[in-house]
């Protein structure tokens, strides 16, 4: 059994297209337990009353964009520790910055192969085989 099994992940993202892609790049990583969320608020909601390990969001999302899920996922005891990934259309050096210093993990722009998700995980959870 590698790690990917034990990781719990978060996907949000409000385009069907955008989490279908990023599932199935998980599934091929050896991900089994992924929960998917369509906006922010519903993955807020998610992270409290389930927290998991690894959310993979993007920013621009309606409700509540990805920094705003971030800070709230920082500012809460029982989620701060998660792992966050950060996924953007946009090649904004300013949004990079706002996510760093929110605590964002990485930041990967859209569109990424299944490498650079894989590389991007591997940089907080280590060797995934």
């Amino acid at each position: 059994m590698t790690i990917a099994h034990k990781i719990k992940v978060l996907v949000v993202d409000d385009q069907v297209t955008s989490r279908l892609l990023i599932n199935d790049m998980l599934l091929q990583l050896g991900f089994t337990n992924i929960t998917i969320a369509s906006d922010g608020e519903q993955a807020a909601k998610i992270m409290r009353q389930q927290p998991h390990h690894l959310v993979i969001s993007d920013y621009a999302m309606p409700k509540m964009d990805g920094l705003v899920l971030l800070h709230s996922i920082r500012t809460n005891p029982a989620t701060k520790k998660a792992a966050f990934i950060m996924v953007t259309g946009q090649g904004n050096r300013a949004l990079v910055q706002k996510a760093a210093a929110l605590g964002a993990n990485n930041v990967l722009a859209k569109p990424f192969s299944i490498e650079k998700l894989k590389a991007a995980i591997e940089m907080v959870f280590g060797e995934l085989l």
